[in-house]
């Protein structure tokens, strides 16, 4: 089901105006706009990063294991999911590794900026497409499974989304959600990257629940790098001048698959039922109740 974002109508069509209000979404660049005002510069991001993830995307050890991690996810926890919503898709990088593993599936994605949505649109050509504010979704009781993977750390308002996450899911339906954790890891790379926040286990289960869901699992990654992280992070603060963001986008070849092939192991792990007490991010999987 649709909602209105005029008048709040809930309603059941193939095109976007409101049988109540007549209100329908912009067009920008071919793509259906709920919230065209923020289209081009909207908060918790800067629009000019997504060529450069765009480029790095897949060959990063952490982008290939976290696609490897919430396919996993998505296949244990929802394996009868027909329609997946990902909210915050940037590049599209997630929605082409889930379009290749279940091509039966029926895939959206929504940005808030138009930039990343062009860069979506090439790589996963399959999917539905829509520029939305995560605080407002126009959808009711839509889609079997919604995911939002290191989105909800960029917004000040993330009960509000979760509500909205919840609003937008069938019942019974999944919740997948990754998000940066530790704040005593904060650095200038979480500066950077436009975050709001690093969230401690307990934060960010608590939202989840209050948002009217119920947790199937939570657990920490990234553990083995956790050392490293904790360095860079260190020399971030000492040597302030000296960090550059581009460098945990483009990692030493050879570092790249050591840490690729650490993550790997951890995943086993969690394959195996092993939920990590602690690590850079944390995976939290959850149904509507």
């Amino acid at each position: 089901m649709k909602a209105c974002r005029r008048c709040d109508h809930v309603f059941s069509s193939d095109g976007w105006t409101c049988p109540a209000c007549g209100y329908g979404p912009a067009r920008l660049d071919g793509i259906d706009a709920h919230a065209a005002e923020v289209a081009h510069e909207g908060g918790g991001f800067k629009p000019e990063y997504f060529a450069e993830l765009a480029r790095s995307e897949a060959a990063n050890f952490w982008f290939k294991a976290r696609n490897a991690l919430i396919l996993w996810a998505l296949r244990r926890y929802s394996p009868d999911a027909q329609h997946f919503l990902e909210v915050g898709c940037g590049t599209g990088f997630v929605l082409s590794g889930i379009a290749g593993a279940l091509p039966g599936m029926a895939l959206s994605g929504s940005e808030i900026f138009l930039a990343g949505l062009s860069h979506a649109a090439q790589r996963v050509p399959s999917a539905r497409f829509m520029q939305m504010d995560a605080r407002h979704v126009p959808f009711v009781e839509e889609f079997d499974a919604v995911g939002a993977f290191d989105v909800l750390e960029h917004i000040a308002e993330d009960e509000a989304v979760l509500a909205q996450l919840h609003k937008a899911l069938k019942p019974g339906g999944v919740l997948l959600l990754s998000v940066p954790q530790h704040p005593w890891l904060w650095s200038a790379s979480d500066e950077y990257a436009c975050h709001v926040r690093r969230y401690t286990r307990l934060d960010i289960e608590t939202k989840v629940r209050a948002a009217g869901f119920s947790l199937l699992r939570s657990t920490s990654f990234v553990t083995s790098l956790l050392p490293a992280m904790v360095l860079s992070r260190a020399l971030q603060k000492r040597r302030p001048s000296t960090f550059d963001p581009a460098a945990e986008l483009n990692v030493h070849v050879v570092l790249n698959q050591i840490f690729y092939a650490a993550m790997k192991i951890e995943l086993a792990g969690i394959r195996w039922g092993l939920n990590y007490p602690v690590g850079g991010s944390r995976l939290i999987v959850a149904e509507k109740r």
